[in-house]
């Protein structure tokens, strides 16, 4: 394997490993949001309009922003009904492919990202709720998130190849 890709591996790594552990203690905050709205609606009688949606924003950015931490761990989803039964490099070959339709994937949803994030900025787009927060921010870290997947999952592509080649990419 190049060292080139080898380089771009251990640094891709090191940016999602670093971004998804700060993430993790989103859920934290989320928790406190919503806590505080609870609270505030049961003992106070005080509906809070923002609460619930910046519940929804700080989740999605939860799951987006770990998400290139999660393909880096290998804890997503998979089917199983063949994959298990195959040898290692029968496997490897197997993820190289689901790598790459992920790549295209990810690539067409940034674009969509990148284009939604634009026009929020340039339109100061809002929400349509009493609170009508500004969209932009949320759609900006969303964007950010499948960016961090697309070159984590770019970085799966190239150990996978290694692993075809019998190679090892740390």
């Amino acid at each position: 394997m190049p060292k080139a890709a080898r380089v771009y591996v251990r640094y891709v790594d090191a940016v999602n490993r670093v971004v998804g552990r700060a993430v993790m203690y989103l859920i934290f905050v989320m928790i406190g949001v919503m806590l505080y709205s609870s609270i505030s609606r049961t003992l106070f009688d005080l509906p809070l309009s923002w609460a619930m949606e910046m519940g929804q924003f700080l989740l999605a950015a939860y799951y987006l922003l770990g998400g290139g931490y999660s393909l880096q761990l290998n804890s997503h989803v998979r089917m199983d009904l063949l994959y298990g039964r195959l040898p290692p490099r029968k496997m490897a070959f197997t993820d190289t492919i689901t790598a790459f339709c992920l790549v295209f994937y990810l690539t067409t949803l940034l674009i969509g990202g990148v284009s939604s994030t634009r026009y929020a900025i340039e339109y100061q787009q809002v929400n349509y709720t009493s609170w009508a927060p500004l969209l932009w921010p949320i759609k900006s870290i969303m964007t950010i998130g499948i960016a961090l997947m697309l070159l984590q999952a770019i970085a799966i592509f190239f150990k996978d190849l290694a692993r075809v080649r019998g190679e090892e990419v740390a």
